[in-house]
């Protein structure tokens, strides 16, 4: 049994956007209930509902803990139940809420080598004592067991696989403009020896050896940062399209939606939404789509049991 809570579905900004006026945000900041706000994007994961790891570090992680009764701390004088955190990427969206969890407390990152190595090149994350904090470095198409802090099995283990992407916006500007390696993004495929939950919540393409990853998965988390590719462009915030920022579109005939219909996954969430996504509002047509398709809009405390 995997127990999941989505801390939050959002992309980078979250919803709305501190600097966005767009007709969505601005009904967001409004409370209208068609339009929920989201934070960014991480979910949080348990065999066992008392220890917890984390699918990715948002940089919204202190209003997600304080959201979420099951990560509070249970006894004095510290005390958390969250034994990891299992990172997918290395953007500033994904690995920034790992600063929040720098007080003294012992717990294990897991990620690949190329991610380890971007965090690594970043002095401000030494801030996580390495006496207290662990680094497991996995491989891809590697099973690798969660232990908690206390060297213990989690019942929960997981293999990441190579997921098209690329390079964090942060290595962009600075000059590296360098192929991603395979395992600079990725998606974790993670099961309890009988069911398979699968986090993928950046996507550039899908191609035949993802759908057959995806397969049998008890649950999938997918890319559902934008609508259409030039949808930001259209509504006058960028320039950039969806393929430039690694990323898939949900609607369309090279759409999510489209490209992994028939795949055999029962539930199936869409994260990562970016606010100028109509999906993120109820009352829309695409929002429909995307339920009649057999899609669930992801949204902040959503809870499901695998």
């Amino acid at each position: 049994m995997i127990s999941v809570i989505v801390l939050g579905a959002g992309a980078g900004g979250g919803f709305p956007q501190w600097n966005s006026a767009a007709p969505g945000c601005v009904r967001a900041r409004r409370g209208d209930p068609a339009a929920l706000p989201r934070t960014q994007a991480s979910v949080a994961i348990s065999a066992d509902g008392d220890n917890w790891f984390l699918l990715n570090a948002a940089p919204d992680m202190r209003a997600q803990l304080d959201a979420t009764p099951e990560l509070h701390p249970r006894q004095s004088p510290r005390h958390s139940p969250i034994a990891g955190v299992v990172l997918a990427g290395s953007e500033i969206d994904a690995v920034v809420g790992l600063l929040t969890l720098r007080e003294a407390h012992a717990f294990t990152i897991t990620a690949t080598p190329t991610i380890f190595a971007h965090l690594d090149a970043n002095p401000m994350f030494e801030v996580l004592n390495r006496a207290l904090v662990r680094r497991q470095t996995i491989s891809l198409e590697t099973p690798s067991p969660l232990a908690l802090a206390d060297g213990r099995a989690s019942g929960l283990t997981v293999t990441a696989f190579a997921a098209p992407g690329k390079t964090p916006l942060y290595r962009e500007r600075a000059g590296d403009r360098s192929a991603m390696p395979a395992d600079g993004n990725v998606g974790l495929d993670i099961s309890d020896g009988s069911t398979r939950l699968v986090f993928l919540p950046g996507c550039a393409r899908v191609d035949d050896a993802l759908r057959a990853r995806l397969h049998g998965a008890d649950a999938l988390f997918f890319d559902g940062t934008l609508w259409r590719d030039d949808e930001m462009a259209v509504a006058g915030i960028a320039p950039r399209t969806g393929r430039d920022m690694g990323h898939m579109s949900v609607g369309g005939p090279e759409g999510v939606i489209a490209q992994l219909q028939g795949i055999a996954i029962p539930r199936r969430v869409l994260i990562h939404i970016n606010n100028t996504n109509p999906i993120l509002l109820s009352d829309s047509p695409e929002h429909e789509a995307v339920r009649q398709a057999g899609w669930q809009v992801g949204f902040d405390g959503m809870r499901f049991t695998l």
